[in-house]
């Protein structure tokens, strides 16, 4: 007759399994305060005594029937700790006679093939990756749990909510307190390619805009190119209705202008400029004489 499971590691067993299933579901571990996640828990353990009072009954009436030395040697057995039974089973190796018993009649050069039980672990996990699978299908084919998209929208909607947040407790950037930062120009270089380039091409050479890397400028409102890119940027130009004012307009933010003069710095006094010959525009304006930033 074999030893039973104790009742206390099925309901181990029980809550661990609860916790796998409602975190597919949830997706959170929000339901570990939750009373119907705890109510599940305590009918879970009701069931698992129930299950092993059963059983009991059943193990009692199948006791009586046994021999002396079956009792005898099922009581030797109920002595020793579930878990060494449970590393004795999974290890075991069989004796001689035990080996006869499971030799499988055929072989080869010798070699002989042993009727073999699988470990118990190995069944274990085999059945609850089983149910695993079972339920994570459930949950992915019913559910958002881990589904991209939705992992995509909540994640982006986080962002932003963040960025939101962020922007709230900071004071708007203004021509006053922007700076000059190189960590700014990898960024400015895509809001550039974004809001400017379809006058002054990506790389500011100019087109229907002026040739933002040569050193003549049509509009020189403030005495460092810094600034002077971010005035151009946030009022336009007064004499070329085509560069409207962008951060007037609430098209771009100043912490995005800040951005854009910092690239626009970057490919103006970090770069060799554009010449006609390599396909820049012809200078337009004055030449600049700006001050250190």
């Amino acid at each position: 007759m074999k030893q039973r499971t104790p009742v206390v590691v099925n309901i181990l067993i029980i809550i661990g399994l609860l916790i796998v299933f409602y975190y597919l579901f949830v997706q959170s571990y929000s339901f570990l305060a939750s009373p119907y996640f705890w109510g599940t828990v305590v009918i879970g353990a009701i069931l698992a005594y129930i299950h092993s009072a059963i059983g009991d009954l059943i193990e009692n009436n199948k006791f009586k029937k046994l021999t002396a030395e079956e009792k005898a040697a099922y009581l030797s057995e109920k002595k020793i700790p579930f878990l060494r039974r449970m590393y004795d089973s999974a290890f075991k190796k069989q004796s001689a006679t035990e080996e006869k018993d499971i030799l499988i009649d055929h072989g080869f050069d010798g070699i002989m093939e042993l009727d073999n039980q699988l470990p118990k672990w190995w069944i274990g996990l085999f059945y609850f990756g089983t149910a695993f699978c079972i339920v994570y299908i459930a949950a992915y084919s019913f559910t958002d749990f881990a589904h991209p998209l939705s992992e995509y929208e909540k994640e982006y909607k986080e962002q932003m909510a963040s960025i939101a947040d962020y922007e709230k407790s900071q004071p708007p950037v203004t021509i006053e307190t922007a700076k000059y930062s190189a960590d700014n120009i990898a960024e400015g270089k895509e809001l550039f390619k974004t809001n400017c380039s379809s006058c002054h091409k990506e790389d500011g050479s100019g087109g229907i805009g002026p040739n933002l890397t040569d050193n003549f400028w049509i509009n020189q409102p403030e005495k460092t190119l810094f600034k002077n890119v971010f005035h151009m940027d946030w009022n336009g130009s007064p004499t070329n209705p085509a560069m409207r004012p962008f951060g007037k307009n609430g098209e771009v933010s100043g912490a995005e202008i800040e951005k854009i003069a910092a690239y626009v710095y970057h490919i103006n006094q970090e770069q060799p400029p554009i010449t006609p010959a390599q396909g820049g525009a012809a200078p337009q304006g004055t030449e600049a004489h700006w001050e250190k930033e």
